[in-house]
């Protein structure tokens, strides 16, 4: 019996027909704004399933109308994109950001609570604190070491239990590398849902995606990617993705029907090539990590590596890791002993590594959270998650590991410090 073809295969060719593009091996980009309908019913009918009014009848399918609406480079990126997670729909958006707030909006409305892990990307915990509250919107934290029944309590105990419509989580958490148990999550979310209140759950995948993880196999309603990151992996687009199945997927594809935050035809196809070689790109990007994560561990200007491969075999972390994922990844934190003064200096004398936010991309990007990405946290709350004056955080990319460990290594020799011991160059 002939096995199942690989996603990997199937990224070339999937959900697209030649013979309707002049026989092009690639699809063009559809540079256009709208489409012909054959008749008056064809567009009554493609309408009244794009705003949701009633559901397909068998065999039917949304025809093309409106590039607001739908776009052949747009929904032959969200059929292939279904293949890595097993997910039967896809929504891509203009951003990463652009995903995950029409997935608030739309399963949180006033009054509602949502749960959500600690840490999480700035973005996301700014739009979760300031808009969501702004507007109605209750939310709870808790961290990587609360028990399931320390969260319920949380819950419980804040009156709001009724409320409860989303549980939000971000694993490996950015930028710490925390992990949240996912099938824990779902118990959760399973533990307060009530016929009157649906408690979904929304897994931020951009750490560990769409290869390394799939959370929607691990109990998650909705998996969220930054696709600007490995999806994108060249630093040269944004965008974002949500899959799920096919009713929650419907929900986010009619908000972002009239929200009018889906990618652009050109960035849909750049997406495409990306997605060729997405699997060569984020194993060897995996690969480079770990020879650079064992390298920091032996390192005496560091005091911790946070790096999925080096976590304690003891330790409930690695048996949630092994459970949810294929590998460790691609991203490293790290602790510069000392602090600002040191992660700068450090930061400053890289050459060859890109001092520059984002991740996920073909070259080593590095940034320090507590005064970038998660600049906008208050100081409590970083020094409770974990993101301190030293923590650095590097996404390492395809380049030669000897090249970028010999350019750390000649970084970290030159910070000034007082018991600063030189590392044998590499």
């Amino acid at each position: 019996m002939k096995s199942a073809i690989h996603p990997e295969s199937l990224m070339m060719t999937y959900g697209y027909k030649p013979e309707l593009s002049e026989g092009a091996v690639k699809p063009p980009i559809f540079q256009t704004s709208t489409f012909v309908f054959k008749t008056a019913e064809e567009g009554k009918a493609f309408f009244e399933i794009a705003y949701g009014l009633r559901a397909k009848k068998k065999n039917e399918e949304l025809g093309l109308i409106y590039s607001r609406i739908n776009n052949p480079n747009l929904e032959i990126l969200e059929d292939r994109l279904c293949l890595w997670d097993k997910a039967e729909k896809c929504a891509v958006f203009e951003s990463g950001m652009s995903a995950i707030s029409t997935v608030l909006l739309e399963f949180l409305k006033p009054g509602n609570l949502l749960l959500y892990s600690l840490p999480v990307y700035g973005g996301t915990d700014h739009f979760i604190n300031h808009f969501l509250k702004n507007i109605g919107v209750e939310s709870i934290g808790f961290r990587p070491d609360q028990s399931k029944e320390e969260i319920i309590k949380m819950v419980e105990d804040s009156g709001k239990a009724h409320k409860l419509s989303l549980v939000y989580i971000e694993t490996p958490a950015n930028p710490t590398n925390e992990l949240i148990d996912i099938e824990m999550c779902r118990e959760i979310a399973d533990y307060f849902e009530t016929p009157e209140q649906s408690v979904h759950l929304a897994t931020d995948n951009t750490y560990m995606g769409p290869l390394w993880s799939h959370p929607l196999q691990l109990g998650a309603d909705l998996v969220i990617y930054s696709a600007t990151k490995y999806i994108g992996g060249h630093s040269d687009l944004i965008a974002g993705a949500v899959l799920g199945n096919t009713e929650v997927i419907g929900r986010v594809k009619t908000l972002r029907t009239f929200l009018g935050n889906m990618a652009s035809p050109h960035t849909c196809w750049l997406l495409l090539r990306s997605l060729e070689t997405l699997k060569v790109r984020m194993e060897q990007q995996a690969k480079n990590a770990q020879e650079i994560a064992h390298f920091l561990t032996q390192h005496p200007n560091i005091s911790k590596v946070h790096y999925l491969g080096c976590l304690d075999k003891s330790s409930k972390s690695y048996e949630v890791y092994k459970r949810q994922y294929t590998s460790p990844g691609a991203m490293i934190a790290f602790e510069i002993k000392g602090g600002e003064k040191e992660a700068f200096q450090f930061l400053n004398q890289l050459k060859l590594i890109k001092l520059a936010v984002s991740l996920g991309s073909t070259e080593s990007l590095i940034q320090h959270p507590a005064t970038m990405t998660h600049t906008g946290l208050c100081p409590d709350l970083k020094a409770k998650i974990g993101i301190t004056s030293g923590l650095i955080r590097l996404s390492v990319g395809v380049e030669n590991y000897e090249d970028l460990i010999s350019d750390i290594n000649n970084a970290l020799n030159k910070i000034n410090t007082p018991k600063n011991v030189l590392a044998t160059p590499v």
